[in-house]
C-alpha cells in the first residue's frame, strides 16, 4: 500500500476545511462505525456540505453515523491527508479536515445513514477502514491530552 501523509495544524483558512472527523466515546468506551459496504471500522465523520460551518458538519455527521442526540463536542486540531487512503482512493493534493472529540450521552434507536452499525468497546479496533490515518488521529489526540481517561 502506498504511503499516506498525515499532518497536524493548529488552524488553516476555514474554506480549506473539507471534512470533519470525530473521535467518539460514550460511558468511557470507544465508539466506532461500520459502513454498510465495508467490513472494517472507522471513527464517525464526513464531508462538509455547502453552507455548513465545520462544527455543523461534525455535529451532523455524528448524529447521522452514530444516532447521537445528546453529546458534547470539542475541536482538537486541523489535520491533512495526502496519498492513497484505500483501494481506488488517492488524494493527490493535501486535503484538510477538523478533528473533534465527542462524549455521547444518549442515542436515537435507528441510524439514518450509510452506517450499518456502531460498535461500543473498551478497546481500539484492529480492522480500521483507514489504517494509515485513523490510528494517527487517535495518537495526536492522546498527545494533546484529550484521551487521558481512555484505555489506549
Amino acid at each position: 500500500m502506498d504511503q499516506v501523509e498525515v499532518n497536524f495544524y493548529e488552524q488553516v483558512e476555514d474554506e480549506l476545511l473539507k471534512f470533519a472527523v470525530i473521535i467518539a466515546k460514550t460511558n468511557g468506551k470507544w465508539l466506532f462505525c461500520k459502513h454498510k459496504e465495508r467490513n472494517t471500522y472507522e471513527v464517525p465523520g464526513g464531508h462538509r456540505e455547502k453552507g455548513e460551518t465545520i462544527l455543523e458538519t461534525a455535529k451532523r455527521e455524528l448524529r447521522e453515523e452514530t444516532g447521537a442526540i445528546d453529546f458534547d463536542i470539542k475541536p482538537i486540531c486541523v489535520y491533512s491527508v495526502k496519498g492513497k487512503t484505500r483501494v481506488n482512493e488517492k488524494i493527490d493534493k493535501e486535503s484538510f479536515g477538523m478533528l473533534y472529540i465527542a462524549d455521547i450521552f444518549s442515542f436515537e434507536k435507528e441510524l439514518h445513514s450509510e452506517i450499518e452499525s456502531i460498535l461500543i468497546t473498551d478497546y481500539l479496533v484492529e480492522n480500521w477502514t483507514y489504517p494509515q490515518i485513523q490510528p494517527k488521529l487517535l495518537e495526536e489526540a492522546k498527545k494533546r491530552g484529550y484521551l487521558k481517561d481512555m484505555e489506549y
